[in-house]
């Protein structure tokens, strides 16, 4: 008799990563459970991924959870493998926050899919091979200035990508704010290109839409309608 077999289709526009769903079962079974072994993960030096600033243990949420700051710009997805950002991750809540609910500041501001993101996938595999009690811990994931793409891929396919709880631990923070509201001023450091991209996001709110307008700022041109009519009269008289 043949071996069962499923057929995943994905949209190959949505900037997602279909290498978990391509991997085989019975591998996945052999593989040895990671997390169950912090004498392993203590061997590995993050020391370069600490320079990065890109994760980083802060103050507290207005409900008392410690928060996390990630800051998508500062990721470098091209030359940090999946497996060792899953061992980082787990590295830092395990020593920085052993204990107590816990939030994650995301900030999306000017990330680049290609240099910054390692894919939705990548996240909900990692977030899934997290022990049971750090999930539990999560309590929220502010998701500051989501773009267009990043709403059209968590409404289509969060459900499916995102288990565990993660889909409904998701809030939106399209300003900061909208922050403030659930988080003390200092409590999380904000990086200044953050605060500049939130200040074009309110002067063009389009932008959060991906649409650009007035993109050559012609609305800063001075009108030409007093010159010309100035010659205009001159004709007349």
């Amino acid at each position: 008799m043949a071996e069962d077999f499923s057929v995943v289709v994905l949209a190959s526009d949505l900037g997602v990563d279909a290498r978990p769903f391509l991997t085989r079962t019975d591998e996945i079974d052999e593989q040895e459970n990671w997390h169950d072994c912090p004498q392993y993960l203590g061997d590995e030096d993050f020391s370069d991924l600490d320079l990065l600033h890109f994760f980083t243990l802060q103050g507290s949420d207005k409900s008392g959870n410690r928060i996390f700051r990630v800051v998508g710009k500062y990721f470098p997805a091209r030359v940090v493998s999946a497996e060792r950002l899953k061992k980082y991750i787990f590295q830092k809540i395990s020593n920085e926050c052993p204990e107590g609910p816990f939030c994650l500041v995301y900030m999306h501001s000017t990330v680049q899919k290609d240099e910054n993101s390692p894919g939705v996938t990548i996240l909900r595999w990692i977030y899934e091979d997290l022990p049971s009690e750090i999930k539990d811990r999560l309590q929220v994931v502010y998701f500051i200035h989501p773009g267009l793409r990043s709403r059209i891929v968590i409404a289509t396919l969060g459900r499916l990508l995102l288990t565990g709880g993660l889909y409904w631990k998701i809030k939106y923070v399209s300003r900061l704010q909208y922050l403030w509201e659930e988080i003390k001023k200092g409590e999380v450091e904000v990086p200044d290109f953050v605060n500049n991209h939130d200040n074009v996001l309110e002067h063009r709110p389009l932008t959060d839409y991906g649409i650009e307008p007035d993109p050559f700022h012609l609305t800063e041109v001075q009108s030409s309608s007093f010159s010309l009519n100035q010659y205009e009269n001159r004709w007349v008289s």
